[in-house]
């Protein structure tokens, strides 16, 4: 499922080498003060995540069917979803004029 500031569904993270089926939750913004797109969002409890990340804060590849993006892992959280973060082209598609926004927003 996608909406009109994020992807919310399946995704493919790249990590260590290994292609994993993950479940995500992105958004973004256009920070004006550095004139880049910067989107985060949270990868749902995954152990082969916990056991690759390995406390470390990666980098990896995250794939949509909308497109890929590189982003920075960062430590889980209570439940064991892991941040991820990147800058620029997110793996989601951004409206770029009004007529891309969905109807009715």
């Amino acid at each position: 499922m996608s909406d009109e500031d994020g992807y919310t569904g399946e995704a493919t993270l790249e990590l260590d080498g290994a292609e994993l089926l993950v479940t995500v939750t992105l958004r973004g913004n256009f920070e004006p003060v550095d004139g880049r797109y910067h989107w985060y969002g949270r990868i749902q409890r995954h152990a082969d995540v916990t056991e690759k990340a390995g406390g470390r804060k990666p980098t990896a590849v995250l794939r949509t069917p909308h497109g890929s993006a590189e982003g920075l892992l960062s430590d889980p959280d209570t439940w064991g979803r892991y941040r991820i973060s990147g800058t620029s082209r997110p793996p989601f598609a951004v409206p770029v004029s009004l007529e891309d926004l969905p109807a009715g927003s």
